[in-house]
C-alpha cells in the first residue's frame, strides 16, 4: 500500500500527537495517542504537507507549479491525490502556526538532523518551482531551519546548493572558510556527498522521490568541490611563479 493508502485507511499505524497527530487523525478518521510508531515515511509526508501548506501562505499565493513539486517529490497517485489535497487544505487553514508544526518535527527528529535537512532540501524544492524564492519565502525557510536547530551558517550552505546565486561561493555551498586546508576540505566534501548519497536518503526513510533532489545537491557539491581545487591550483602556479 502507498503512503497515501495508508493515511486514508483506517487502519493506519502511526501515532504521533500534536498538530501534526491532528492533521492526520482528521484525514485518517481515527484516535491519535502520543507516540510514535515506525513509518519514517509517513512522518516525513505529514510533516512536508503541513509546512509546505504554511509556506504556501507565506507570501499569500499557492502556485500550480509549487503544487506539482510537491507532487513530484512523492509521486502522488491520480486516484489518491484527493487525500493528499485534503490534508493540505486542513493544515493551510489550521489556526495553529507554523512554528508548533516545526517544533514537533524538530523533536521527531531530534537524533536525525539529515532528515531535518531533507525537509528543508525539499521545502526548498517547492519554494523555488516557480521561478524565484519570495523573502517571505526564504524568512519562513530560516526560521523553520532556526528551530531545527541550524546555525546561520548552515543555512547558508544549504540555502546556496538550491539557489543559483549563491553558488557562485564554492566554500558556501561547502559550508566552509577559505582557510580550511586541504585535508579538512577533503574532509568536508566527502561527509557532504556521504550524507547525501540517494542511498542514505532511503536508509533515513524518506521518499525514494527525494533522490532527484540529493541528485542535484550532489551535483552542486561536486562543482563546488572542483571551483574550489581549481583556485587553489591557480594559486599554487601564481606563488611558484612568484618564488
Amino acid at each position: 500500500m502507498s503512503i497515501w493508502g495508508k493515511i486514508a485507511g483506517a487502519g493506519v499505524g502511526l501515532a504521533v500527537g500534536g498538530p501534526l497527530g491532528a492533521l492526520l487523525g482528521a484525514v485518517a478518521g481515527h484516535i491519535v495517542i502520543d507516540r510514535m510508531q515506525e513509518d519514517d515515511e509517513i512522518v516525513f509526508a505529514i510533516a512536508l504537507i503541513a509546512l509546505s501548506a504554511k509556506m504556501a501562505k507565506a507570501d499569500g499565493v499557492v502556485s500550480d507549479s509549487e503544487i506539482v513539486a510537491f507532487e513530484q517529490i512523492f509521486a502522488v497517485p491520480p486516484g489518491e491525490r484527493r487525500n493528499v489535497e485534503r490534508v493540505y487544505r486542513i493544515a493551510t487553514q489550521d489556526v495553529a502556526g507554523f512554528e508548533a508544526y516545526a517544533e514537533q518535527v524538530a523533536r521527531i527528529y531530534l537524533n536525525k538532523p539529515a532528515v531535518l535537512e531533507d525537509v528543508i532540501d525539499a521545502l526548498f524544492h517547492i519554494a523555488k518551482a516557480d521561478g524565484h524564492v519570495h523573502p517571505a519565502e526564504l524568512e519562513f525557510l530560516r526560521t523553520v531551519a532556526d528551530i531545527f536547530g541550524f546555525s546561520e551558517i548552515e543555512f547558508a550552505r544549504i540555502k546556496a546548493s538550491h539557489l543559483g546565486r549563491d553558488r557562485a561561493d564554492p566554500y558556501l555551498v561547502l559550508g566552509i572558510t577559505p582557510d580550511i586546508s586541504d585535508d579538512d576540505l577533503k574532509i568536508a566534501y566527502r561527509r557532504l556527498l556521504r550524507e547525501n548519497h540517494p542511498d542514505m536518503l532511503i536508509a533515513r526513510g524518506v521518499p525514494e522521490e527525494m533522490v532527484t533532489i540529493a541528485t542535484e545537491k550532489v551535483s552542486a557539491i561536486n562543482v563546488a568541490y572542483e571551483k574550489i581545487l581549481e583556485i587553489r591550483a591557480r594559486q599554487a602556479n601564481r606563488s611558484v611563479r612568484q618564488d
